[in-house]
């Protein structure tokens, strides 16, 4: 197994390695550096961190995938159905679109929404 070129580099530069490994052992080096070189985060005061955890792959998209997607309306239903040339009819649906459009014919509707900014002012000064 070799270790690869720039980790050597890395090491002799913050002076690991020297040419005589009698002379300066490896564990008595900078530790600021050694967390550099090693990936590690620095923490000499030994906080709890959480960095363990947050290092770990995220779970949610693991969970939401595992279980079905879930349908909560009618309509989500239909549209399910639609690609199977099914037909779901929601008649408390109709019943209320049929409501809103006589209820607008005899103008007690609710009304249109304002698009722009200026529209809504010129709406509040009145």
């Amino acid at each position: 197994m070799s270790v690869p070129r720039s980790r050597i580099l890395d090491l002799v530069k913050v002076g690991l390695v020297s040419s005589n490994a009698i002379e300066r052992p490896a564990n008595a080096s900078n530790p600021k550096a050694q967390c550099r070189i090693f990936s590690h985060t620095f923490n000499p005061t030994q906080q709890r961190l959480g960095n363990k955890v947050l290092r770990q792959r995220l779970r949610g998209p693991a969970l939401a995938s595992y279980y079905p997607q879930r349908i909560g309306t009618l309509k989500e239903l239909g549209e399910a159905y639609d690609a199977l040339g099914l037909r779901v009819v929601d008649y408390p649906e109709g019943k209320r679109l049929e409501v809103i459009e006589k209820l607008k014919k005899r103008g007690k509707g609710a009304p249109k929404k304002k698009r722009t900014a200026a529209e809504s002012r010129s709406a509040k000064r009145r």
